[in-house]
């Protein structure tokens, strides 16, 4: 059994951690965020940028084709206490890069220093470079990872020292895993995957109800919620750094993949999709075609105004706020109506909606829950989230 860690953005950890429990990848009676005070305490996932657990080889593939939240899964190689480069050097060669790494295979380390006596990064790289080619026989080409790439990547070795503790990480996953595949296109400020997904799961969505999102942009929301909905492992259309790994096991990847493919649904429910931009619905038609899912989604360019639901459901979204439209643009006319519409159209429905502005949110007239702190795109916002009054 492998050490892995599950990197998530701030915020999403906990999430992150109730994937990981339903795929079987964390013991059922861990619990998902820290025990109150009264309740008896449980052993608690600790989060610090993301959520740990240990698995083999299928658990490391099953984690990188299902998880919807996670930036990328780590392999944790070592951790050892480090004080002078010669020490970094020699521990750091006694790790099993072999299991891993193929003798000549590039490679790109990402290192960090924090209150330890090795505090040049660069210096720190040299030497975890110098220590695989001691294990492997073979210095490794050291280049560039580009978060943003294509499939063709160096290994990306993560180094971490924190008072002298070293933590040495290699990472299963490639081009990160928001990168899904199918969003070719955005339109203006868009939200990574991982963090449409993220507010799926914390609105509380069953995935069975209706849903609706009328500020649909580049159709990321819309579009992670049919691949939820219907069971379609957001994985399944991409590369992955383990695939390139000297022990790489094609067969079980398969086994994982068919696996997988059981949990596919047939029928899933109405998800509703529109934006006031033409040319943002084109651009998440496309998107959502590329996803497999074009069918399970009724895209339409109209105002919030004009939105037509019916029954119960949830609405989900990402309307303009601060950092996203001019800083000339009043918005709270628009979230002021945004709030009304939803009153006098969705009574009863649950919302779920970030903003960076609590006035903004205060604008709706809703009352919503903003106690969870999210990240988009380096900014700081909350999802807001409640269930939707009568219009008195």
């Amino acid at each position: 059994m492998e050490k892995l860690f599950a990197v998530s953005a701030p915020g999403l950890e906990p999430y992150t951690a109730v994937e990981l429990r339903q795929l079987g990848l964390l013991p059922a009676d861990m619990e998902t965020a820290p025990p109150s005070k009264h309740k008896k305490k449980k052993p608690a996932v600790k989060y610090s940028g993301g959520v740990a657990f240990s698995g083999d080889l299928e658990a490391i593939y099953q984690a990188n084709l299902c998880l919807r939240t996670a930036s990328r899964v780590l392999v944790r190689l070592g951790e050892f206490n480090a004080a002078a480069f010669s020490e970094l050097r020699k521990k750091a060669s006694r790790l099993l890069w072999e299991r891993y790494v193929k003798p000549g295979q590039p490679v790109a380390l990402r290192v960090s220093c924090r209150k330890s006596r090795l505090y040049h990064s660069s210096a720190v790289a040299e030497r975890v470079a110098g220590a695989i080619g001691d294990r492997l026989g073979q210095p490794p080409p050291v280049g560039k990872f580009d978060d943003q790439g294509t499939d063709q990547l160096p290994q990306l070795i993560i180094v971490r020292l924190v008072r002298d503790r070293c933590t040495i990480s290699l990472d299963t996953s490639g081009a990160l895993l928001h990168r899904r595949g199918y969003r070719l296109e955005t339109a203006k400020a868009p939200i990574r995957e991982t963090l449409a997904a993220g507010m799926l799961l914390a609105s509380g969505w069953d995935a069975a109800s209706p849903l609706l999102d009328p500020f649909c942009g580049s159709g990321t929301i819309p579009i992670e919620a049919a691949l939820k909905a219907r069971g379609i492992s957001p994985g399944s259309q991409r590369h992955f750094s383990f695939m390139d790994w000297h022990n790489f096991n094609a067969q079980m990847w398969e086994k994982v993949l068919e696996k997988e493919k059981l949990h596919t649904r047939s029928r899933i429910p109405k998800i509703i999709a529109s934006d006031r931009d033409a040319g943002a619905i084109r651009i998440a038609s496309a998107n959502a075609e590329r996803a497999g899912v074009a069918n399970d989604i009724e895209f339409s360019c109209r105002a919030v105004s004009a939105i037509e639901p019916h029954g119960s459901g949830w609405v989900v979204t990402n309307p303009p706020y601060g950092m996203r439209v001019s800083k000339n643009k009043d918005l709270r006319n628009l979230y002021a109506k945004f709030g009304k519409v939803l009153r006098v159209k969705c009574p009863g429905w649950h919302v779920a909606f970030l903003c960076n502005d609590l006035r903004l949110i205060h604008n709706t007239g809703l009352r919503l829950d903003t106690s969870l702190s999210l990240n988009n795109g380096g900014v700081a916002v909350k999802l807001a989230r409640g269930q939707v009054e009568d219009l008195v």
